[in-house]
């Protein structure tokens, strides 16, 4: 038995083509599929057999199922004309091009689903951009791609020409972590419509802006910054479940728990972090031994995502520089490290080398009179950008 699913997109403009594709043994889930499809129609996802010329169909045969509904007679000429020619003669040359080995025509069935816009007029582009998804599509389930690995690599690289490529995980440090503690939303926005592009800045919803806007601001600031990733610092000191799903619920990439909460309230916060697909971060901001501290939270089984290493301001004279723990942190714990306090682009390089992953700056960037300026300084430490040395095309 044997079940392949195939994808592939080629073209652009509304005659994009889009296919996905099940390929199977009749004697699978596709064979099955396949004779459903054929004695159960759908108003407006009529399905069709994929011919050469009317009474010549392919073999393998195929049927194709239409994904937007068919409302009229001009997109139903459409998919019964150039669709259903150019997914046919696809199928035929792969079988002659070995894609497909021919001894086993007779005993696979395809189903193809193929998208065509409602505004979809060209016919040529329509025709030779299915026929070239679904050879694509085909090759791509015969030789199983992608393969494991290349989805991983590709998670956070990937991006989607509809949604853009939201970042939802810390997966190439540095990130410089811009920090947010004006109380003006105003004057937050015209800040951030002032910060460059890129993949390693990430943004924090400092405690006084979220005490006075409440957590959903980060929807304010997702209008103008839609793809980033958002750092709510709550500092939570009590029901660490609530908060956290308060932030999830706000669309918040990380919620911040202090690490001077009571170890049940870390935990849920962790817990709960965990199961709503953001990240927990623990502020160490005041404990006077961090690493105690996250060896009694691990005693717990769970451990956060980010370890913040913060030295108040008040105190920027009197203690050393909070990056000193970082590598004794990443030594005896699977986390990221974040700096806060005192970091300026003059000692990037040494905090850097201290080990740390995230360094939050917000003064000297939020209150600089250049502030596209000061980001800069900062991000010449960081690495290029994911899609900098990519073309559009890579796939």
């Amino acid at each position: 038995m044997k079940f392949l699913i195939g994808e592939a997109l080629i073209g652009q403009g509304y005659e994009v083509a889009h296919i996905d594709l099940m390929i199977g043994t009749k004697d699978s889930p596709v064979g099955l599929a396949f004779a459903n499809a054929l004695s159960q129609l759908s108003a407006g996802h009529t399905p069709l057999l994929a011919i050469l010329r009317p009474n010549l169909m392919t073999k393998p045969p195929a049927i194709i199922v239409p994904k937007v509904t068919i409302k009229d007679m001009h997109q139903a000429e459409l998919v019964f004309g150039p669709v259903q020619a150019a997914v046919a003669k696809a199928i035929a040359d792969a079988v002659e091009e070995g894609i497909i080995p021919k001894e086993e025509a007779e005993n696979l069935v395809v189903i193809v689903s193929v998208f065509i816009h409602p505004k979809a007029k060209d016919k040529n582009k329509i025709y030779y951009y299915n026929y070239g998804a679904t050879k694509l599509a085909l090759k791509r389930a015969m030789r199983g791609f992608p393969d494991v690995d290349t989805v991983l690599w590709e998670k956070d690289r990937a991006f989607h020409p509809l949604v853009g490529r939201k970042l939802t995980k810390l997966w190439d440090p540095p990130y410089l972590q811009i920090a947010f503690d004006l109380t003006s939303l105003n004057e937050v926005i015209s800040v951030m419509k002032q910060i460059p592009e890129s993949d390693h800045i990430i943004y924090e919803v400092g405690t006084p802006l979220a005490k006075r806007y409440g957590a959903e601001i980060i929807l304010k600031l997702r209008e103008v910054k839609p793809d980033a990733f958002y750092v709510l610092d709550l500092k939570t000191l009590d029901v660490g479940k609530l908060e956290a799903r308060m932030a999830a619920d706000a669309t918040a990439n990380a919620v911040v728990i202090s690490g001077l909460a009571p170890i049940k309230t870390i935990v849920e916060g962790i817990k709960e972090a965990d199961k709503t697909g953001i990240y927990a971060v623990v502020d160490m901001l005041g404990v006077d031994d961090p690493i105690k501290r996250l060896e009694k939270i691990k005693e717990s089984g769970y451990m956060p995502n980010v370890v913040e290493l913060h030295r108040a301001i008040d105190v920027e004279g009197e203690v050393p520089p909070p990056w000193h723990l970082a590598k004794d942190v990443k030594e005896k714990f699977n986390v990221l490290v974040a700096v806060a306090g005192g970091i300026r682009p003059e000692n990037v390089p040494e905090v850097l080398a201290a080990g740390a992953d995230i360094l939050i700056v917000g003064r000297a960037i939020t209150r600089a009179r250049d502030v596209e300026g000061a980001v800069r300084k900062f991000l010449r430490y960081m690495k290029p950008d994911t899609d900098q040395f990519r073309i559009m095309t890579d796939f």
